[in-house]
């Protein structure tokens, strides 16, 4: 398939949230683009992204944004710069996608649809000018004399006649002046994330970092969770030990599920705790259920409430402190009976109850697999991309965005900011570069 004489071609690897930014991008800066994507939708992992309510970006300032990412978020500073999160915030004003910041500055559309975001990039880039093919996997990039050439796909003529928005030619080869990489990671393989963009951008020369699972629930040993299934724990504070060390420690909320431990602060742990976990080491969680209370307060307050309440059995002294659900857990594990009258309570077994209140802890074993990861850690090796095109160093006009780079962040809108801006600069670059 040969290039039209008037203008450049630039093909795009991946229709998600970077790869729709970048795609339309390019065409709105005058490129002829024409968009593959494996899948027989668009934006399939953005469609349900935030349990989809998709949270686009947070109101954070950009120092505060970087610190949200691991130790390669710096890389992000020059696409920040260059678009940021009041341009999408108006991009999607534009499109038809007012939107709303909540708690913790996460932006969301106000309809709290997915869909109206996916929807919103599609219109964008069918105004653009943006050539889709659907049910189309790039399975070869061509390269020549250390230049990108084009690309090779595999379709299935009766699934590509049905789906895509225009007729397959009879090729498989599709030349072309760029290409750009946005084919995601490896979370949520069911949306058509399952790790392409890294043997394509292996076979191009390119170091990829190992990939695993990030921002995903972690495994705990025994029943103790199980029994606490459902239960969310909010206002605790989480210490994270390695071999019997402080590694970290936030505060916030977490839930209990069949497996293990979920919850906000639980995903942000989680790549720490993943990457320890492959490293063999020994991870207990420690949880503080009384934070603003220290020792000594909580003693007094423990002595108050036995006293005041002497003849009740302490199963029902504990419901003013500790939700129904965790009193027998409690109880279990400081070995005391829960038809113990409170006057009984001596102060060696107040001091265990006083401990566990501010140190309850679960070894965790393990981390649930990419299907339940929102993100990938690991990815394209940042030093082998320039931050301020996204163009690789090593093959010319061949760029990344979004989630195959090295790159992931915590929770709270800061991955899709990083997927739209690096996208945005992707496609953009590689457009003024021809």
């Amino acid at each position: 398939m040969k290039n039209h004489l008037n203008k450049k071609r630039i093909i795009f690897i991946g229709g998600g949230a970077a790869g729709l930014m970048a795609a339309g991008q390019a065409a709105m800066a005058g490129a002829e683009v024409i968009l593959f994507e494996k899948m027989d939708q668009l934006g399939r992992k953005l469609r349900i992204s935030g349990k989809g309510r998709c949270n686009i970006t947070n109101s954070a300032p950009i120092i505060d944004f970087l610190e949200e990412f691991n130790q390669n978020g710096k890389f992000l500073r020059q696409a920040f710069s260059r678009f940021f999160s009041d341009d999408l915030i108006l991009f999607f004003e534009q499109y038809g996608v007012p939107t709303i910041v909540e708690r913790g500055g996460r932006v969301f559309p106000v309809s709290g649809k997915a869909n109206d975001v996916t929807n919103a990039l599609t219109r964008f880039i069918k105004k653009a000018g943006v050539k889709i093919y659907l049910n189309s996997p790039v399975n070869k990039l061509i390269i020549k004399n250390k230049k990108t050439v084009g690309v090779k796909i595999n379709v299935s003529k009766s699934s590509t006649k049905k789906h895509s928005l225009i007729d397959i030619e009879k090729t498989s080869d599709y030349f072309s002046d760029a290409i750009v990489l946005t084919t995601g990671g490896k979370s949520y393989p069911r949306t058509g994330s399952t790790g392409d963009g890294y043997f394509l951008a292996k076979s191009a020369g390119h170091t990829i970092v190992p990939t695993r699972p990030a921002l995903v629930p972690l495994i705990t040993s025994g029943n103790t969770a199980s029994q606490l299934d459902g239960l969310t724990l909010r206002n605790v504070r989480i210490k994270i030990l390695v071999n019997n060390k402080k590694k970290n420690e936030t505060f916030g909320e977490i839930t209990f599920t069949d497996f293990g431990i979920s919850g906000p602060i639980i995903l942000t742990l989680s790549r720490l705790c993943v990457d320890e976990l492959n490293q063999k080491q020994k991870l207990v969680l420690s949880i503080d259920l009384k934070p603003a209370l220290d020792e000594q307060k909580l003693d007094k307050r423990l002595i108050r409430d036995f006293e005041q309440n002497g003849k009740q059995q302490i199963r029902k002294i504990l419901v003013k402190l500790l939700p129904h659900k965790l009193i027998p857990v409690c109880l279990d594990e400081i070995k005391i009976p829960p038809d113990k009258p409170g006057f009984q309570i001596t102060a060696i077994e107040r001091k265990r109850l006083r401990n566990w209140l501010k140190d309850f802890r679960l070894d965790i074993t393990g981390y649930r697999s990419f299907s339940e990861a929102i993100i990938t850690a690991g990815g394209v090796s940042t030093k082998e991309i320039n931050p301020r095109t996204m163009e690789s160093r090593l093959v010319k006009n061949l760029y990344f965005a979004g989630e195959v780079l090295d790159i992931d962040g915590n929770t709270g809108g800061y991955n899709l900011q990083s997927a739209f801006s690096t996208g945005w600069l992707a496609g953009r670059s590689a457009a003024e570069s021809l």
